[in-house]
């Protein structure tokens, strides 16, 4: 009996082995990432920003990419069009309220192949205090080694999000008609990662 535990216990561990050997713990490496956004401005024009200061992780499984899990934070006050009295009005209670709410965040749910390399990444978006689940169009780019030989993954991820689902309502009327700020939001987000830097050992 005690032997057949034993090869009980000893085949579970060989099955799991092949998906523990496939995980790959990635942190997103900021310097060499985006997170964008473009946004109507008086009907046909558009503004370009982004988000300077983010973190994000991936806990990949390259056997099965599905497994994966992408995960990521964002501080709104880094928040960035290139015109400082605009950006901080975004700051303001009219839009972001970053000191209400100084994150965004996504936590991730499912990831489904949709083509090749090509993924639908499901999770809940906060934004202004407000969560929805949301879809991500996601593509894996794969993994190029970097000039000092460091492993580095590089993804896609964008969706088109609608502002006053996340209590972002502020507006004004145009005379000739319409509004001056969009209601939709496109989301495009750049991810370049690396393997986890091992814990220091403890100094004893």
């Amino acid at each position: 009996m005690k032997v057949y535990k034993l090869l009980t216990i000893s085949t579970m561990f060989l099955g799991l082995t092949p998906n523990l050997a496939s995980a790959v713990a990635l942190d997103v490496d900021a310097a060499h990432s985006n997170i964008g956004f473009e946004i109507k401005h008086l009907v046909v024009s558009s503004v370009h920003g982004s988000f300077t200061d983010f973190t994000g992780s991936v806990d990949l499984n390259e056997k099965d990419f599905t497994q994966s899990k992408i995960d990521f934070k964002i501080k709104t006050d880094s928040v960035n069009t290139a015109n400082a009295k605009r950006d901080g009005h975004l700051k303001s209670p009219d839009f972001f309220d970053t000191q209400k709410f100084p994150e965004a965040t996504f936590v991730s749910k499912s990831l489904k192949a949709a083509g090749k390399n090509k993924y639908t990444l499901e999770g809940d978006l906060t934004i202004h205090g407000i969560t929805k689940a949301t879809k991500f169009v996601f593509v894996n780019l794969g993994k190029v080694k970097d000039p000092y030989g460091v492993e580095k993954y590089m993804f896609q991820a964008s969706t088109e999000l609608v502002r006053k689902d996340f209590g972002l309502v502020y507006n004004a009327k145009l005379e000739a008609g319409g509004v001056v700020i969009g209601e939709k939001v496109k989301l495009e987000i750049d991810l370049e990662a690396a393997a986890k830097a091992p814990a220091s050992a403890s100094v004893k």
